[in-house]
């Protein structure tokens, strides 16, 4: 009998608060790093606070995943082997690395397990079992792939660790390799400096291929311009069994510039799907739509599954992320004996609005009738304000609040 293994649940961070927070609310491992030889020049680490980072994951029986996942030229290789042995010295579990020869030097040269980064763009078992042979440990598998692509890979290399993206922004590249930035503003996609121009708006009809003169391609265009480039974002909260299933051993969430509210809903929502369906794969049935629900309550461009069941239809509509609820603030702290609640102001928030304090465990329903800021009575907050408002039940330091938007 084959006994389905609970994978991994793989968050996000892009600084310190965002790490603490991703493990707060239910990830078992992160991924990060320093903005120089990763994918994201704009995270908030630096090697302090990355190492701060990899202690307090461990201090939880957790791991972190340091990201050296950019392509450098030549010239740089020199700077990037110091960065690697100062990495090396900060502890983390693995680093996520795409080019082939920065994949031979840390294998060769220091004691630590390599995971493949999906840039590197593996799409086949034997790409799979060329990466094994040389000491790779894991593989986060092409974008481009479906479940039975992963499942056939899984069945040939039973033992090898597969990783993929579950959830988050899709770039419109083939395995992110984009260089319409490069092109643009001299801004490198492989060297973690993309602008994201698939974003932008474009005034465009239809596209002609040369040798086919009349057939035209149209692109459908409304009032913000067409969207050809910008596809939804994925989600597969609804298919947690076929995830599983094909053999993944890690379940990937997208998302290293997103904020701590973002990376905390989507989180939970992931945690208690997965924790579902291991212990009631038929009550998770009933209420994946409920966590789907509430993963839209954070910004997104619509959703989509990807290329998980095969070629995905109608899957550039908007580059516009949006969301029911929005950001409100963090608790500071919960006083049992005035049963008060203090958190901090992150926009702009009157009252009389509805809000929602979202906890590692639980969301509270709050209607918010009054406040005091700076011990006053007030009718509307700022960003930065330390609110306090009347509560009745104990609410545990960094919980959330978002409001109806």
């Amino acid at each position: 009998m084959n006994i389905l293994k609970k994978p991994e649940l793989l968050a996000p961070a892009g600084n310190l608060d965002i790490l603490k927070i991703a493990l707060l609310y239910g990830a078992d491992a992160i991924y990060c790093g320093s903005p120089k030889f990763a994918m994201r020049a704009r995270v908030g680490f630096d090697m302090k606070s990355l190492k701060e980072g990899i202690d307090y994951a461990h201090s939880l029986g957790k791991k972190v995943y340091l990201t050296v996942n950019a392509f450098p030229h030549s010239r740089e290789i020199e700077d990037l082997k110091k960065h690697i042995e100062k990495t090396v010295e900060l502890n983390p579990d693995a680093l996520i690395v795409a080019d082939p020869g920065i994949v031979d030097y840390i294998l060769k040269n220091f004691e630590i397990p390599v995971h493949l980064s999906t840039q590197a763009n593996t799409t086949n078992h034997l790409s799979a079992k060329f990466w094994q042979d040389r000491g790779v440990q894991r593989i986060v598998m092409a974008r481009e792939l479906s479940l039975k692509d992963i499942a056939l890979i899984h069945k040939d290399l039973p033992d090898f660790q597969i990783e993929t993206f579950i959830h988050g922004a899709m770039c419109m590249a083939h395995s992110g390799r984009c260089q319409i930035s490069n092109y643009m503003t001299n801004r490198d996609p492989n060297k973690g400096a993309c602008i994201q121009a698939c974003r932008f708006k474009y005034k465009m009809y239809a596209l002609e291929e040369e040798l086919r003169p009349g057939e035209l391609f149209p692109i459908y265009e409304d009032e913000d311009g067409t969207h050809i480039l910008n596809s939804k974002d994925l989600c597969m909260i609804e298919h947690i069994p076929e995830l599983v299933k094909a053999g993944i051993c890690s379940l990937k969430i997208e998302g290293r510039l997103k904020s701590e509210y973002y990376v905390a809903t989507v989180v939970r929502a992931y945690r208690k799907a997965i924790d579902q369906y291991f212990e009631s794969p038929r009550k998770y049935s009933l209420l994946k739509s409920e966590f789907k629900s509430e993963i839209e309550k954070s910004a997104n461009r619509g959703f989509t599954t990807g290329f998980y069941f095969d070629q995905p239809e109608n899957n550039y509509e908007s580059s516009k992320a949006e969301a029911s609820w929005g950001y409100i603030g963090q608790v500071i702290n919960y006083n049992e004996n005035t049963r008060t609640l203090k958190f901090e102001a992150k926009n702009y928030l009157p009252i009389n609005s509805e809000l929602e304090i979202i906890t590692p465990r639980e969301n509270y329903q709050y209607f918010l009738r009054e406040m005091t800021v700076k011990g006053e009575s007030a009718e509307l907050a700022h960003a930065n304000n330390i609110i306090e408002v009347k509560f009745d039940k104990s609410v545990p330091p960094d919980s959330l609040i978002r409001i109806k938007l």
